[in-house]
Formats: structure tokens, C-alpha cells, sequence
């Protein structure tokens, strides 16, 4: 058994403690040239400043969007909570005119349907177009289907609630009938 070396025994000191980087002991390197050094710190602090910039910067373009889609989406509330009054309104306005169409209550609902219909268009809101297309899963709500020899599958047949979007978003989809093609013989 060989007896260990009075170098192994004893404890290193921080100078001889290997760093991380260099992966030799600190004693080993030879000290920097302190305009090295300086160079390294100028540019550290350089790249950190321009990370902050841009980090800045697209905080900036960030809240910039979030305050455009805020204006631009802020009444989206409002309006779903009118959907349904519209479509109660459109009710009374069809039994107005199954009544008469030249009465005094069918043309004054016709001038306010006329009113709302201008207002929802001003504020950037646009019905789903429905009536002879594909279904669209993302904007029609299929609450049934039924056969039909002249529809061909996966068409709307009829619409039993209307769809609405403000600007490109879905605000309430629109509640179909579809095709399933001819009915089976």
C-alpha cells in the first residue's frame, strides 16, 4: 500500500480551484491584458443595451396591437347581447308582414330594421352568408339535416338563426339546416 502524497492530502486553495470556463486551474492563466478586459466589459454592456432595445421595442409594437384590437373589438359584448333582440325583432317584423304589407307597423318596423341593419354595418358587423353554401363548421352551428333531391350534401338548406362577425372575428355562429343529399330509396 502506497502512502498518499503530501500534495493530495492537503486542501486546495481558491487560486488553484479550476473555473468554469477555462476548465485549468486560475493559477495557470496568465493574467488578461486590462484593455482586453475593458473591450469585453464595452461590449457586454453594448450587447445588453441593445437587447434592452429591442426587448423594449417589441414591448412597445405589443401593447401598440393589444390597444388596436381593444378599439377595434371593445363593443363584441354589446353587441352579442343585441343578437338576440334582432332576432325577435325580425319575428315581429315578419308577422307584420304576413299581415299587411302596406300597414303602418310593418313600414315603421321596416324604417327601424333599415336603422339597426345601417348601424351594425357602420360598426364593422357582417352577417354570415349562408343560404346555398357549404357548411362551414367554423361558421355555422348545424342544428339539423334533412334530405333534399335538389340540395346537394353538406349545403345549407335554411337558416333558423343568423350568424354574425365583427371584422374577421366570429361573434355568433349561424344555426343551419344541412343536406344530406337524396334520401334514400
Amino acid at each position: 500500500m502506497t502512502e498518499p502524497s503530501p500534495e493530495t492530502t492537503q486542501p486546495l486553495s481558491p487560486d488553484a480551484v479550476p473555473t468554469p470556463e477555462a476548465g485549468v486551474p486560475a493559477e495557470d492563466t496568465a493574467p488578461a491584458d486590462p484593455m482586453t478586459q475593458l473591450e469585453q466589459e464595452v461590449a457586454r454592456w453594448k450587447d445588453l443595451a441593445y437587447r434592452s432595445q429591442a426587448e423594449l421595442d417589441n414591448y412597445r409594437k405589443r401593447s401598440a396591437r393589444e390597444a388596436q384590437d381593444t378599439r377595434a373589438y371593445a363593443n363584441a359584448d354589446l353587441l352579442r347581447a343585441l343578437f338576440p333582440i334582432l332576432d325577435n325583432f325580425d319575428m315581429g317584423l315578419e308577422a307584420a308582414r304576413a299581415e299587411s304589407e302596406k300597414s303602418m307597423i310593418f313600414m315603421g318596423m321596416s324604417m327601424v330594421n333599415r336603422q339597426l341593419q345601417d348601424f351594425l354595418r357602420e360598426s364593422g358587423v357582417q352577417e354570415i352568408e349562408t343560404q346555398g353554401k357549404a357548411f362551414d363548421p367554423n361558421l355555422h352551428e348545424a342544428v339539423s339535416q334533412e334530405a333534399s333531391a335538389e340540395v346537394p350534401e353538406g349545403t345549407i338548406i335554411r337558416v333558423t338563426r343568423r350568424g354574425y362577425k365583427l371584422k374577421d372575428r366570429l361573434l355568433r355562429a349561424a344555426s343551419v339546416v344541412v343536406s344530406s343529399g337524396p334520401a334514400a330509396a
